[in-house]
């Protein structure tokens, strides 16, 4: 199949990915669209990983504020030099993962980040309710299962669907801006507040 400049420019809007990774990724791909998106991703991913371990010391501190003073994020993003951390995309990118926290109101970073006396409790609550509800003692670990990961995909930012867009989480957001950027990009740290709640 011939690969025309008009589907590399649709895959270069769907992706943000260079012209060529976007040909590349067509032609590996005899011109599916779809899979050719997930080629890319799956690159992305790749690349990612071999930056995962670069220090990552620049970046912001993004302060955002919602419902009229109410609710209050500050989060704190990372990447390896002052220039991409002065750009407009990485301040964009930054705003929305303090708008992520604001709406969707994570408790850590990432799953490594969960409290172990959390994860317990949760676990415990989950079995009691499987329990409870007269399931089968040989699938109650299944059941706890499925509910500990989907605990974990609304608890932890990183595993938590993009509020923009439901169909990526953060963490595909995070490696996309590495992939962009050719930096290290993480999440360090982040606080909401929320006016008369205790933190």
């Amino acid at each position: 199949m011939s690969i025309t400049a008009a589907m590399v420019k649709e895959l270069r809007d769907k992706t943000n990915a260079g012209m060529m990774d976007c040909k590349k990724a067509l032609t590996e791909c005899d011109g599916d669209m779809e899979k050719a998106v997930d080629f890319l991703r799956q690159k992305g991913l790749a690349v990612a990983a071999k930056r995962a371990d670069r220090a990552a010391t620049e970046g912001q501190v993004m302060a955002y504020i919602h419902g009229g003073g109410k609710l209050g994020v500050m989060v704190e993003v990372n990447c390896e030099t002052d220039f991409t951390g002065r750009t407009e995309e990485f301040t964009a990118f930054a705003k929305d993962l303090a708008m992520q926290v604001a709406a969707a109101n994570p408790l850590c970073v990432s799953a490594e980040d969960l409290p172990e006396e959390v994860v317990a409790r949760e676990r415990d609550i989950f079995k009691a309710q499987a329990l409870e509800a007269g399931k089968p003692e040989k699938i109650v670990d299944k059941i706890i299962e499925g509910k500990m990961k989907k605990f974990v995909s609304e608890s932890c930012l990183l595993s938590q669907a993009f509020v923009k867009d439901p169909d990526r989480t953060v963490e595909d957001l995070v490696n996309e801006m590495r992939a962009k950027t050719g930096e290290n990009i993480q999440i360090r740290r982040f606080v909401r507040f929320v006016l008369g709640e205790d933190s």
